[in-house]
């Protein structure tokens, strides 16, 4: 991958509060255009790596390129970045007009540009009747668009969004989402963006980075990271249900120290085998159902089923494995096939 190729290149970050250490070792590279998201738990350290990618948090070690250029010790508002945060951040007393050109009328831009720039952002997301109301007048989805629309009309080199979605209900960040998407196909920008949701993560990502305890833990495509994930962490966070995990031996995997198996790849049979036991909860979805069994000697297991599939709790069913679609893990918890 040639440098011009390249938006925002991390070689070797470090980064510690005191003795805690909130990220190690952290090498990435980012192409232009990518919609790369940045996913795992609380505390994983992604929130952090976003700030520092910002220059409102300061490496302990390593460096921060960005198109080329090394930024460490470059002020945030002279990286050609732009960020939308969880919280909306609009000024209540300006129109939706005034906070989408606030940022273009500070660094003294022409009128002109900045109505043509506030006039695109608003068709492309849909603000065009609502740029006289001010942020009280706004649902919580429009307000996430007009933080959106004033990130939008700096053109940065580096779209930055740090759980855009999480103040929004179910149905408004499905909604908000495909705009997201949208927004990311029509403008080809580089885009980064930090969540703990891996639905989220598989939806809108060409490339996903897991984190865990302030460390990379795997680096792929989402279907990548779903069909061969790097090790058990990475297994279970991504997929819902998670990947059911227990130990090779109690499936006639004796030489496999972990074996997992998700719940789509598991189906209800005759046959007899290990995993069958009890009905402890049924979870009905629709198209699809969640039943949950207690297997002797292994505990409790998911197997996603077809929505058709009648179970109750208390029902005694068997379940078998898709055999191509095990996956085997080794003493230090590393997928090997």
């Amino acid at each position: 991958m040639t440098a011009s190729e390249l938006a925002l290149q991390i070689k070797g970050l470090h980064k510690s509060f005191g003795d805690f250490h909130a990220l190690d070792d952290i090498n990435l590279d980012i192409r232009s255009g990518e919609f790369v998201v940045f996913v795992g738990p609380s505390g994983c350290g992604k929130s952090t790596l976003l700030r520092i990618i910002a220059g409102l948090e300061h490496a302990c070690a390593g460096d921060i390129t960005i198109a080329g250029r090394r930024v460490n010790d470059v002020e945030p508002s002279r990286r050609d970045i732009a960020m939308v945060f969880q919280s909306y951040a609009l000024y209540p007393h300006l129109d939706v007009r005034g906070n989408l050109s606030l940022g273009l009328k500070q660094a003294r831009k022409p009128a002109s540009f900045i109505e043509a720039q506030v006039g695109k952002a608003a068709k492309m997301l849909a603000l065009d009747e609502l740029l006289h109301r001010r942020p009280s007048e706004l649902s919580g989805g429009q307000r996430q668009r007009v933080a959106i629309g004033r990130a939008l009309v700096r053109e940065p080199h580096l779209f930055l969004l740090d759980e855009p979605l999480s103040n929004l209900d179910a149905a408004l960040r499905v909604n908000t989402r495909l705009e997201i998407a949208r927004l990311h196909r029509d403008t080809g920008k580089t885009m980064i963006y930090v969540t703990h949701d891996q639905i989220e993560a598989m939806t809108l990502a060409d490339k996903i980075v897991v984190m865990n305890k302030g460390r990379i833990e795997q680096i792929g495509s989402p279907m990548e990271l779903y069909r061969h994930p790097a090790n058990t962490f990475v297994a279970r966070f991504i997929g819902s249900p998670q990947m059911n995990l227990f130990p090779g031996s109690k499936v006639g995997m004796r030489d496999v120290r972990l074996v997992g198996i998700r719940p789509e790849h598991l189906a209800i049979t005759t046959n007899d085998g290990p995993l069958q036991g009890a009905v402890s909860h049924v979870e009905h979805l629709g198209a699809d159902t969640n039943v949950y069994i207690e297997v002797a000697d292994i505990g409790l297991i998911v197997a996603r089923v077809s929505g058709d599939v009648e179970a109750r709790a208390g029902d005694f069913l068997r379940l078998e494995m898709r055999p191509d679609r095990v996956h085997r893990f080794d003493e230090q918890a590393r997928r090997f096939s």
